[in-house]
């Protein structure tokens, strides 16, 4: 019977910290601002809306893309375009929906960003992530040859979860950051197709929609390093934040609690 090594604990660390914060800034928000919980149902559904979509397309897609061995800007543009279409432009039209039956309004504009933000990494990544990581550990904490089998899996198909301490920080610490990332770019695009939906400005929603071509970079991410295409990403996704902000901040009306 072979030798089978278990997961650092330090990985289980990771997707706790990315749902403590992703819920902990939404309940932050509601407390600080009010919001009502069809923000939080209007949110799930344009972002699962927009997943169970993108699946079905890449279904019917991939398998006339992967033949063509596509050069790394197409599949750019396959990805991104994709955000684009599905993410941004649902997160538009159930905001749309939403407000035109006044169920949300502009003051649930931040809270409708935060919470698309939510869904994708505390709901998505950060559950699953995290679910998977206590069935690997469960698994590989018990001897035998299901153990032994999903060892041999994984250390040719993920062969970092084996890492040691020393190598795990810097992944974890930089994973982290690509969650706020992802945060900062939901929160911006979901900001502006509320406040596109509810003034009735198409310019917010034609700025929001080009946000969703971060994903163009995903298929570059091996033409750097770890930190440096993290970076990269974290700066594009403050300048949406930043663009979001600065072109609504004149149109923002004064905020009244409500209950």
């Amino acid at each position: 019977m072979g030798m089978v090594q278990n997961i650092d604990p330090l990985f289980i660390l990771q997707p706790i910290i990315v749902i403590a914060f992703s819920v902990g800034i939404v309940l932050y928000w509601r407390r600080k601002h009010p919001f009502g919980l069809a923000v939080l149902g209007f949110s799930l559904l344009a972002y699962a809306g927009a997943i169970i979509a993108k699946l079905l397309f890449q279904y019917a897609t991939v398998p006339l893309i992967l033949p063509l061995s596509a050069p790394d800007w197409v599949l750019g543009l396959y990805l991104g375009l994709q955000t684009v279409v599905f993410e941004v432009g649902g997160a538009f039209l159930v905001a749309r929906y939403a407000v035109a039956r006044k169920l949300i309004d502009q003051q649930d504009a931040e809270a409708y960003g935060l919470s698309l933000a939510m869904w994708e990494n505390a709901g998505l990544l950060g559950v699953v992530s995290l679910a998977n990581l206590l069935f690997y550990v469960a698994i590989l904490s018990n001897a035998g040859p299901v153990a032994e089998s999903l060892y041999t899996t994984l250390s040719k198909t993920q062969p970092g979860l084996f890492y040691g301490p020393l190598q795990v920080a810097p992944l974890i610490a930089w994973g982290t950051i690509e969650r706020v990332s992802s945060l900062l770019a939901h929160f911006s695009w979901g900001y502006l197709c509320v406040m596109a939906a509810y003034l009735h400005k198409k310019e917010y929603l034609m700025l929001a929609l080009p946000m969703g071509m971060i994903d163009f970079l995903v298929p570059f991410a091996g033409l750097f390093t770890v930190p440096i295409f993290e970076c990269i990403i974290f700066v594009i996704s403050v300048i949406c934040l930043i663009v979001s902000l600065e072109v609504t901040k004149s149109k923002k009306t004064s905020r009244k609690r409500r209950t």
